[in-house]
This record gives C-alpha cells, sequence and structure tokens, in this order.
C-alpha cells in the first residue's frame, strides 16, 4: 500500500490533522508574518524636528520636518515628537543615515534566503519535525536579543538571523503539514496559511497600536511563538519523508498513530517500500539533472522572484499615502483576506485549476501595476473616479498575493516527495532575492514617477506567460520518486472516454460511418495512439 492510500484509511483530514493545520497554519503563520513585516513599525519615523543654527540661513533656530534633510546635524540637534519609539529615534537613523532602515529590511531577506536553500536541504536528510523545531526555537532566541540589542549594528546582526530562521522553518513547517494530510487538502491548507500570514499583518498593527515602545513590543509578540514551540514538540514526523527514506517501519507508526488520534479504527496495513532514489543525498544537482525538473525549476524560479518582488514592492509602496501608521499596516494586510477564497474557488475548478490561475492573477496583476502610468494622480469624479493609482495598486496587490498562494501549492505538487523540500527551497531562494530587491525598486520614482510601476508590471505578466509552460497538476497523482517524472504529460481521460478505448474495433468502426477513408485513417490512428498509453 502507498502512503496515499494509508492516509485515506487513517484519516486525510481528521481531527488531529485539523489541530495540526490550526498549529501549523494558523497560529504559526500569524507569529511568521509578525516577525516578517516588523520592520514596519519598528523601523517608522517619528515626527521630528531639527533644532541646529547652523541649518538656517539667517541664523535663527531653525526647524524642519520631514524626511527630505540635510545629511549632516548632530544627535543632540534632533528632537523627535512622536508619541511612539523606534529603531530610528534609538539610534537617530534620519538625513543621511536613513538608508539604513532599508539596510535592515534588505538584511532580513537576505536571512530568509540562507534559510529557505538551507533548511531545505536539512530537512530533507535529518527529516521535516527537528528541522522545524530547531529553527522555531533559535528564531524566538534570536528576536528576543534582537528586541535587547544595545547597537545597530548587532540589531542588523539579529535581524539577519530571525530572516534565517523564519525563512527556512515556515518551508519545513508548509511541507511537513502537508506531508500528514491528504493531497486534496494541500490547497486548503496552502490557502490557510496564507490568509492568516495576511491577519497575521493586522494582528500586530493592532498590537502596535497599543505598545508603543519598539523594545516592549519587539519583545512581548515572541510569547506567541513560544507558544507554538511548545505545542509543536508533540507532533509527529512526516510519513512521506519516512517513506521516501525507505524507513518503512516508522512510517507505518507514523500513520497509525495519526489514526489513533483522528479516532480512527485502523487495521494493521502494510507500506509498498519505494524505488530506490537518491533522496538521502539529493542536492541542487538532482535537480538540474533531470531534464523534467530543471524546466520547472528554471520557470518556477523566475515566478517566486516576481511575487516576491511585486508583493513586499507594492506594500513598501503604499508607504507613501501617508496616514495613521497603524491603520495603513492593518488595511495593507486585510486587503489581501479577499484574494484567498477567490483563489480556493479557481485553483479547484477544472477549467481553470492551478496553471490557469498562477497565470491569471500574475497577468491581471500586473496589468494592474502597468496601467497605473495611464492613471497618473487624481481623475475625474464619476464611475470612473475610482480609476486611481491607489485602486490599481491595491488590485495589484490582491492579485499578487492570491499568486503567492498559489505558488507555494503548486510547486509543492510539481515536485517528488524525495526533492520536494529541497526544490521549494531553491525556487523560495529566489522570492528572498526578490525581496532583497524590493526596498530599493520604489526608489525608482525619483528617475520617472511611473518606473517602479513600469517593473512590477512588466514582472508579473512575464511570469504569468512563462507559467502557462508548466504541466497542471489538478487531480494528478503526487509525484513520490523521480521515476514518476516519467509519466506522458498527458491529462487521465473521463470515463466515457476510457470506456471508448476498450471497445471492440468494429464497434470503433461504426462511428466512422459517412466519413471519408482519411477521416477514419486518423480516428483509428489516434484510438491506437492512445490505447498505446494505457
Amino acid at each position: 500500500m502507498e502512503v496515499e492510500g494509508a492516509l485515506k484509511l487513517v484519516g486525510e483530514m481528521g481531527i488531529y490533522q485539523i489541530y495540526l493545520s490550526f498549529l501549523l497554519a494558523v497560529l504559526l503563520q500569524l507569529y511568521s508574518a509578525t516577525e516578517a513585516i516588523i520592520i514596519t513599525i519598528l523601523g517608522a519615523t517619528p515626527p521630528y524636528h531639527w533644532m541646529n543654527d547652523s541649518l538656517t540661513a539667517n541664523g535663527s533656530r531653525g526647524k524642519q520636518y520631514g524626511s527630505q534633510l540635510p545629511a549632516e546635524g548632530e544627535h543632540g540637534h534632533v528632537v523627535f515628537d512622536g508619541n511612539f519609539t523606534s529603531i530610528v529615534s534609538e539610534w537617530f537613523l534620519v538625513g543621511g543615515a536613513a538608508y539604513e532602515v532599508s539596510v535592515s529590511s534588505s538584511v532580513y531577506f537576505g536571512g530568509v534566503l540562507i534559510g529557505v536553500i538551507s533548511f531545505g536541504q536539512l530537512s530533507d536528510r535529518f527529516g521535516r519535525k527537528p528541522v522545524y523545531v530547531t529553527g522555531l526555537a533559535l528564531e524566538v532566541v534570536f528576536a528576543v536579543m534582537n528586541a535587547l540589542t544595545p547597537i545597530f549594528p548587532l540589531f542588523l546582526l539579529t535581524r539577519f538571523l530571525v530572516g534565517v530562521m523564519n525563512g527556512g522553518m515556515s518551508l519545513v513547517a508548509f511541507v511537513l503539514l502537508n506531508e500528514c494530510i491528504g493531497a486534496s487538502y494541500w490547497a486548503a491548507a496552502g490557502s490557510l496559511g496564507s490568509l492568516c500570514f495576511a491577519v497575521g499583518i493586522a494582528q500586530f498593527a493592532l498590537i502596535g497600536y497599543f505598545i508603543r515602545s519598539w523594545r516592549l513590543l519587539a519583545l512581548l509578540v515572541n510569547v506567541q511563538g513560544a507558544a507554538v514551540l511548545a505545542l509543536s514538540l508533540c507532533i509527529p514526523e512526516s510519513p512521506r519523508w519516512l517513506h521516501a527514506q525507505g524507513r518503512l517501519r516508522e512510517a507505518q507508526e507514523s500513520l497509525l498513530s495519526l489514526g489513533r488520534r483522528n479516532r480512527r479504527k485502523v487495521t494493521s496495513f502494510t507500506l509498498c517500500p519505494r524505488q530506490k532514489d537518491s533522496a538521502h543525498s539529493a542536492n541542487i544537482l538532482t535537480i538540474y539533472s533531470n531534464a523534467i525538473l530543471r524546466q520547472r525549476t528554471l520557470i518556477m524560479m523566475w515566478v517566486w522572484f516576481v511575487c516576491s518582488l511585486v508583493y513586499y514592492g507594492l506594500t513598501l509602496s503604499s508607504g507613501d499615502l501617508g496616514g495613521d501608521i497603524y491603520l495603513n499596516l492593518a488595511l495593507s494586510g486585510l486587503a489581501e483576506l479577499p484574494a484567498y477564497p477567490l483563489c480556493m474557488y479557481l485553483i479547484n475548478h477544472k477549467r481553470v485549476g492551478r496553471r490557469g490561475s498562477l497565470a491569471g492573477f500574475l497577468c491581471v496583476g500586473g496589468g494592474a501595476c502597468l496601467l497605473i502610468m495611464l492613471v497618473p494622480g487624481k481623475t475625474g469624479s464619476g464611475p470612473l473616479s475610482v480609476l486611481n493609482s491607489q485602486t490599481l495598486s491595491l488590485l495589484g496587490k490582491l492579485n499578487i498575493s492570491a499568486a503567492f498562494n498559489i505558488v507555494y501549492i503548486y510547486s509543492s505538487e510539481l515536485y517528488p516527495t524525495c526533492v520536494r523540500n529541497l526544490g521549494m527551497g531553491v525556487c523560495s531562494m529566489f522570492s528572498r532575492i526578490g525581496g532583497i530587491i524590493a526596498p530599493f525598486i520604489p526608489a525608482l520614482r525619483f528617475a520617472h514617477w511611473a518606473l517602479p510601476f513600469i517593473v512590477f508590471g512588466a514582472a508579473g505578466v512575464s511570469a504569468g506567460l512563462l507559467s502557462l509552460l508548466l504541466p497542471e497538476t489538478l487531480s494528478a497523482p503526487l509525484p513520490e520518486t523521480l521515476a514518476d517524472l516519467r509519466g506522458a504529460p498527458y491529462r487521465r481521460l473521463e470515463p466515457d472516454g476510457e470506456a471508448m478505448l476498450h471497445r471492440p474495433q468494429a464497434e470503433l468502426g461504426a462511428f466512422t460511418n459517412g466519413s471519408s477513408e482519411e477521416d477514419e485513417e486518423e480516428e483509428l490512428d489516434a484510438v491506437r495512439e492512445c490505447q498505446a498509453l494505457i
């Protein structure tokens, strides 16, 4: 019996798997989102003014507001007027030092880049659970150090380490959850995680509204991470990973444990040993030496890069709207929520599927960004008044959020179990490169106001078109080994079509009455080709 068949016996989404989904797709994502976007409040610039006689032309005491300030100025001449603190007020990151806030954001994504690729290989070798639990524990430790750091260079270092752990353990947790539930529930679990990530952004804005000290805020958000860590100590190892490693007895015990916790009366069963694969020594060469995996990986690397670049680029660009930073941050997260139910519907629709949904969301999101350059500034009254840069930017983010959700689900279905974590790690690595670059894209507006949106739009449309070259995975068997990729890339036939393939030759000829001899020959050749594939 294969793992998929055993999961149907013990429960593909039973009581315990619902608990696992709540832990790894809800609670963990709420905490992960907090650490990912915490710099939006920790790095916010409170209202301030400069009090320095040398900055004024007439020698009187000068006051300058805003972010366009001279590079000079002593710390003693900067006065912060806001009702909250941040790393900007702590280390006077204004004027010529203002860029260091963006650096702290890029440093975090640099850590995530290291984490997703290294944790992918580690979990493929040592197991999903130990790598995930260790990564989460270290993230909490480094995040606490980040809140207590006395100097800015140490703040950058701990942010980097938090990024390594957050990126790595989140990816492993996603794979671990998927490998403990039935493949038919992967899309639901992935969408739930993305939905809770968006809610986590709004949750953090709410917490930040009441806690105005950046150190206390950065410290207290880790209470949630510590709680998730405690609950994660008792979760099982992935039965799919154990099976792929040839550890059949442990895989059976893991599956039986799921059955008992699901309150299923499971009789004994025996897992079939899988074809020996190089899962224990899988590395980047394993992917690029296989032609099918190589094509899929190259396309998905670009798609992941674009999703991250556009998502975080649009998020950072929304900061120019002004107003209350906590409200803006909350709306930034809540604006993504409509994308996920729509995404869930489309990716499971047989006429759209994973590939069509991904391509559609990327093209629509990219197109919305490109349209921004046609509607600069304010528009007139009437129905078209809603067609402005803010609305189109929001539409772009909604679509790119949906694409980001799909790319996790789609990627996990494109790779066999033996290299799934490694493959997703490689693709996710390029996503983090996009995150590193994203903070600097909005600065292109100084060259031309529409240039950032042209970059986002062109990237989104190109990724959408390239994704059409990938195979559809909806209702397709989940590959376990590299050998499973060698099957013919044809869709499963409908019952009526499958029945026709087994009709006697005489009956097949009856369908060709009234047709020319050439038409009959073409139809029979097509039938023979289909029969050869069975």
